[in-house]
């Protein structure tokens, strides 16, 4: 069963859809689910999400605001605190869905997002279990590290141009791509495969997409860091999934906030021949990181709390 739901986040409306199972009776236990650098309800995480309501889970899918079917000015503006916000807004509206049980909640995420489930998971205390795929870790080693000297030189140089720019005049802001087919202009994430995938997906499942964003979004990555976070994940489970040679997203990065986490009851799945964007595009890897994911919730959502039901 599906309903497009709606609900306001700092004065905006969120726009997403409440998938329930087809077997079992509600209130289920829920996950949120949003999107990395980009926009969620008609790119994969639809897929994704198939994988967790075969394991009688709900599922809540939504765009961030600013992105998708989502209202927000001004549009492709990714702070990805404002994003977080948007999943706990996203808990609050859920926990009074009558389809919803507000006692088993949890969060996923890739990319961008990967990250974010780790901070909503160390901060919000109604979340009871997180999956987090490739996720962002810390944005300015990410963003060296991808641009390489001289490009990352220039970016710098064009935020600051744009810093003020803005101070000026608000709306003189300026935008930048994603990734580009030839790699010769400075964007984002510079690898022709990220521009080739989502070309693809756009054109099959995700007419809205925008394949840029404000420069002011690279700025606030720069400035993301999940570390103090994974400190503060005591007892709620947590499973990462990490590409085997990931540089996109810098895969011993996200194995060593993996090893930051406090918590024991954490789980890291490597995953061979498997690249950041086939997550993405191949459905053969799709389906070991989503089974791995309802698997997880299926764990924790479901099978704990009943067994402690029943011991109670």
């Amino acid at each position: 069963m599906r309903r497009d739901v709606e609900f306001k986040s700092k004065g905006d409306t969120i726009r997403g859809t409440l998938i329930t199972p087809d077997k079992g009776r509600g209130p289920y236990p829920t996950v949120m689910m949003a999107g990395g650098w980009c926009y969620v309800k008609e790119i994969v995480m639809p897929h994704y999400a198939e994988f967790i309501v075969k394991s009688g889970i709900a599922v809540l899918l939504f765009d961030y605001r600013r992105f998708g079917a989502s209202e927000g000015e001004p549009r492709q503006h990714i702070d990805p605190w404002d994003q977080i916000e948007d999943y706990k807004n996203a808990i609050t509206f859920a926990e009074a869905q009558p389809e919803v049980d507000k006692d088993r909640i949890g969060v996923w995420g890739i990319s961008y997002s990967g990250g974010h489930v780790i901070v909503i998971g160390a901060t919000d205390p109604r979340v009871k279990a997180v999956v987090s795929n490739i996720p962002v870790v810390e944005g300015y080693t990410n963003m060296r590290r991808v641009q390489g000297e001289l490009r990352f030189q220039q970016l710098v140089k064009n935020i600051t141009e744009d810093r003020r720019k803005r101070f000026a005049n608000p709306k003189d802001r300026a935008y930048i791509p994603m990734s580009t087919p030839d790699n010769k202009e400075i964007s984002t994430w510079p690898f022709p495969d990220v521009y080739e995938i989502f070309a693809k997906i756009k054109k099959a499942e995700a007419p809205r997409h925008e394949h840029f964003s404000t420069l002011e979004s690279v700025e606030l990555l720069m400035n993301y860091n999940i570390y103090p976070f994974c400190e503060r994940i005591y007892n709620t489970p947590t499973l990462m999934i990490v590409a085997e040679n990931d540089e996109k997203t810098l895969w011993d990065l996200e194995i060593k906030a993996y090893n930051t986490i406090a918590a024991a009851n954490k789980k890291l799945i490597v995953l061979p021949h498997v690249s950041h964007m086939s997550l993405y595009s191949q459905k053969s890897h799709l389906q070991v990181a989503g089974e791995a994911a309802g698997e997880w919730f299926a764990r924790h959502l479901v099978a704990a709390p009943e067994l402690a039901a029943t011991h109670a």
